[in-house]
């Protein structure tokens, strides 16, 4: 049977609280804001895809500190997981057809596999799960499999677009 009831706090409940996810979030959607401005001048050579993806990343950052620090279970906080939702599903499946080592290539379409796709599968099935936690009101499972997300999804993957000569990281230290 579900329940509503929270759980005690788990060691990385306690090790990553909410606020700490969330100002790490503002902090990375800030670092590639700036990033792209700054790499204005090469804006035109970026496929399109890459801008999708982008600005569905950038929407799913910008507002997990909303979510993570304003009051749970609200009509608002619905409507905005719904948004949120919507931007990481996007933002993986999008992800799929990234293609790392063919030029022509069309991602896991081609044959084209890298760990960042593991990811993206991994994002597109937990997500309905989150959905269908928070509608059966599993509130503690519905908790841990957000913070898993932007922890995982979304903040690490996140740190790992600056280094090692990719866009972001070109455009934000070059």
């Amino acid at each position: 049977m579900a329940s509503s009831a929270r759980a005690a706090p788990s060691l990385l409940d306690r090790l990553l609280p909410n606020r700490l996810l969330a100002a790490a979030s503002l902090v990375l959607a800030l670092a590639a804001i700036v990033a792209v401005l700054r790499g204005a001048a090469e804006w035109s050579r970026v496929p399109a895809l890459i801008w999708l993806h982008l600005a569905a990343v950038l929407t799913a950052t910008l507002l997990t500190p909303v979510m993570l620090l304003r009051r749970k279970g609200t009509r608002r906080h619905r409507q905005l997981g719904w948004v949120w939702s919507a931007a990481m599903l996007a933002a993986a499946a999008i992800a799929l057809f990234f293609n790392a080592g063919h030029p022509n290539g069309y991602g896991v379409f081609s044959g084209d596999v890298s760990p960042i796709h593991g990811l993206s599968v991994l994002v597109l099935v937990a997500v309905p799960l989150l959905i269908a936690r928070a509608r059966q009101h599993r509130v503690t499972d519905h908790e841990r499999g957000v913070r898993g997300l932007v922890f995982g999804a979304l903040l690490i993957a996140g740190w790992f677009t600056f280094p090692f000569d990719r866009l972001l990281g070109r455009w934000l230290f070059g």
